[in-house]
Formats: structure tokens, sequence, C-alpha cells
């Protein structure tokens, strides 16, 4: 009986925590749709550059203090408690750091409304440092429904006053009152619908305990914030906020494709690796099955992506955004060679060599920094395809390792990407002549979506490919509801729940 609820508990919760990530993406990226045509690139390009200032603060009060309570199996009332009084007076503490170097930052940037922007917006900070621990708690005690409410919540109350304030004209200030709202609303529904309220206990001890676990968490996510937020600072720097927003919104379209299909596949394939990390060649079967997989489905999004950039661009966010396009074109590129970053890193990982990941990231943050200088003198173009050029250097240095590690060479991997990206290629190509038609904008962008699709699909039926006869069987078996055994693992049994 005890097995079945912790069975029912993780089913409940994998739902609830995948809704959760679906709903709140699919609705926030409608409302960051409509603010855009709405706001002037200059706004968002001003929200941009001060959230990089919130975000790395906001490493500190929410990344690795909750982990430390969820980790914890024998984590108590005194330290649930303790940490958040600890984070409260924390975030405030970090608050008043960025209030008083808000106008040292206005003058590094020579921009003076972005001053009080930063300074009301970086309330986020106590606000972050409450809900942390309330959802702390709840996924401890995988409570996702109530996360989902609360977000949902969060996220439709802040998008429809942004909307509401930037029609009325309010400007950069519908934007932080979006962010505001929404972390407000957040930590006040989780409030009341989490069983959980902070009690009056507190123990140093505890502290001590938990900050020492956490602190490594918190400096390892403090230097990849830092290192992905870099070139949005120096962006903001020698050039334009503008710019910045060009840059910025060029690469929302390609992350929250990746988000929602290389991430979810990334959770699921570390644990079926580390099952098998006793059979090397197993290893490597579970490892091209997957990179085969997330190819397939993220080279045809990214190329066809690609393609319809321009009629995108302008009928979504309309012609003042058309700056983006070449900006949205270039972070294409950038993700597409996410998939086998991902499957070899997973593998690497999956295998016990935490040792080699880290120079291997040691490795790529050395490279991309000096890309980084390199290009950024040059042009806010040469920025964007410079990390373009690092991510195809750090898929080949993730790629390297596993030639030894499970006989896994670049050749092989190469080979077993190639039917893939030959198809997304001739599919990209094929519907970037219909922008050629003197048609309406959205009539073109139909008629790309619609025929990308049947091309890739009709092209992947006709020649057989690989990963598009594992998918459509894998769907088919489910269907008939008679999947024992998932490919995925060959030979792995996969037990109902």
């Amino acid at each position: 009986m005890r097995d079945s609820g912790l069975k029912n508990k993780v089913v409940s919760g994998v739902f609830w925590a995948f809704s959760e990530r679906i709903v709140s993406q699919g609705v926030s990226f409608i409302l960051s749709i409509l603010l855009a045509r709405l706001l002037m690139p200059s706004e968002y390009g001003l929200i941009a550059l001060v959230l990089v200032f919130t975000n790395l603060a906001n490493v500190f009060v929410t990344n690795g203090m909750g982990e430390t309570l969820i980790q914890k199996k024998d984590a108590d009332e005194t330290d649930f408690s303790s940490l958040f009084y600890f984070s409260v007076v924390f975030s405030i503490a970090l608050y008043t750091i960025l209030f008083f170097s808000a106008p040292f930052i206005g003058a590094f940037y020579d921009n003076s409304e972005l001053v009080s922007v930063l300074r009301v917006i970086a309330l986020i900070l106590p606000l972050s440092s409450i809900i942390t621990i309330q959802q702390a708690y709840v996924s401890k005690k995988m409570m996702f429904k109530k996360m989902f409410i609360s977000t949902i919540g969060g996220t439709i109350a802040s998008g429809l006053i942004g909307i509401g304030m930037a029609y009325l004209g309010y400007g950069v200030w519908s934007l932080v009152a979006q962010y505001l709202v929404n972390a407000i609303v957040n930590t006040i529904v989780l409030f009341f619908i989490a069983p959980w309220r902070p009690k009056l206990l507190f123990s140093m001890e505890a502290i001590k305990k938990l900050v020492g676990f956490g602190w490594k968490l918190v400096a390892a996510n403090f230097i990849n914030i830092f290192y992905f937020e870099l070139r949005s600072l120096m962006i903001g720097k020698l050039y334009t906020v503008t710019a910045l927003a060009y840059y910025n919104r060029g690469n929302q379209f390609p992350t929250l494709l990746i988000n929602s299909i290389d991430t979810a596949i990334g959770k699921v394939l570390f644990p079926a690796m580390a099952e098998v990390n006793h059979d090397v060649a197993h290893l490597k079967n579970v490892t091209r099955r997957s990179m085969k997989i997330t190819a397939y489905l993220i080279f045809p999004l990214m190329i066809g992506l690609l393609s319809i950039a321009p009629s995108l661009i302008v009928v979504l966010l309309t012609q003042k955004w058309a700056a983006a396009v070449p900006f949205l074109q270039i972070c294409c590129v950038y993700w597409l060679f996410q998939p086998m970053q991902t499957a070899n890193w997973q593998a690497i990982k999956a295998l016990g060599r935490s040792d080699m990941l880290v120079k291997l990231e040691i490795i790529k943050k050395i490279i991309g920094v000096s890309l980084l200088l390199i290009s950024m003198n040059i042009s806010v173009y040469a920025i964007a395809l410079s990390n373009a050029v690092f991510a195809c250097i750090s898929m080949i240095i993730n790629m390297m390792p596993n030639k030894k590690l499970m006989n896994y060479s670049m050749r092989e991997q190469f080979r077993d990407l190639a039917p893939s990206l030959l198809l997304s290629l001739v599919m990209g190509g094929s519907i970037y002549t219909i922008s050629w038609l003197a048609l309406p904008a959205i009539l073109i962008l139909l008629l790309q979506i619609v025929g990308g699709a049947i091309i890739y699909v009709g092209a992947s039926h006709l020649f057989n490919i690989d990963s598009y006869v594992y998918l459509t069987s894998m769907l088919s078996t489910k269907l008939r509801r008679r999947n024992t055994v998932t490919p995925l693992t060959q030979g792995i049994v996969i037990k109902k729940w």
C-alpha cells in the first residue's frame, strides 16, 4: 500500500509539474507577444538589462537554498523556519545593496531611467525569499498541483495587468508591474493554499549545515547565470538597450521550443542512463537513441524557425521588431547544436565522471569568454555569431570523451544525426522559397508552417527514417496500451504503475 501511494504521488507530481511548465510557458509567451505589440523595443531592452542584475542577485536567494531542504531527508520544522528567516534577512540585505548601487549602474550604462526601474523591480528579491521556502516544502511533499495553481494564477494576473498598463501608455513600467505582480500573486496564492507556515523557531546550527551544502549549488548556478548574462551586459554597455531588446527577442522563440523538448528529454534520459551505466555497450545504445530522437525533433524546429523568421516576426510582433530577425536566425543555429551536447553530457554524468564534466566546463567557458572578447567591439551581430560558433565548439568538446568512454566516436555520432539534418535542410530550403511569393505575410507564414510539416513528415515516411519509425511505433504501442518495454533503453523493462 505504501509503495502504491508513493507511485501515485510520483505520477500525479509528474503530471502537474509538466502541466505547470507547459501551460505557464504557453501563457507567458502569448502575453509577451501582446505586450511586444504595444511596447517599443527600447522599453524591453531596458527591462532586459535591469533583469540581468536582479537575476544574478536572485541566485543567492533561490538557487541552492530550496534544494538543500528538498535534499535533506530529515528536514524538520526548525530547518524550514530557520532558513525562511535567514533567506528573508539575506534578501533584504541584497536589495539594499542593489538600491544603493543603482545610481552607479545607471551611470555606467549612461541611463538615468535605469536607476528607478532597478530599485523597484529588485523588490522581487524579498518576495523570492518567501516563495522559495514555500516551493521547497511543496516539492518535498510532492504537492505540485498547488504549485501549478499559484504559478498559473501569477502568470495570468500579471500578464493582464501588464497589458492593461501598456495599453494605457505606461511604457516600461507596465513590464515592471508585470514582474512584481507575478511574484506577489504567486507568493500570496501559494501561502494560502500550501499548509506550511513559518514558526517562531530559529537555529544557527541548522543554518550552518544547510548553507554549508547549499553554497556549492549557489556558486555553480551563479557562474552559469553570470556567463549566460555576460553577452547582455556587453551589448547593453557597448551598444544600446534597443539592440539588446532585438537580441533577447530573437532568442526567445528558439529558447521556448528547446526548453519544452530538450529539457524534458534530458530529465528522462539521465535516470535511464544511470540504470545501465554498468553496461557500456548498452549505455551507448541509449545515448544513440536519445541523440537521434532529440535531433529528429529539434533540427526541423530550428531550421524551420530560421526559414520562417521574417514572416513570423512581422505577423506576431509587427514591423517595428523586424530588426530581431537576424538574431532569431542566428539563435536558431546556436540551439541547433543542443541535442548533441545534452546526450553526450548526460552519458558522461551517468558514468560518474564528474571530474571530466568540470574540466569540460572550464574549457568551454574559457573559449566562450575568448570569443566574446574578440567579437564584442565588432558589432552586436558579431556577438550573436560568436555564440553560435561557441555552441558548435561546445558540441565537439562534449562529443570527444565518449569515443574513449563508450566507443561512440564523433564520426559515428555525425552519421546518426545526418538523416534528420539533411531532411531538415531540404524542408527549410523549400519553405523559405514560399517567402518569395507576393502574398500577405500571415498567409505566407501559414503556408510555410503547413508545408514544412507535410514535407518533413512525408519525407520521413517515404525514406523510412529511423527516428520516425521509432516514434510512430512507440505512439501506436502506447495507444494500444501494450507497452511493457521501451525501445529507448533497448531491453530495460519499465514496469507500469
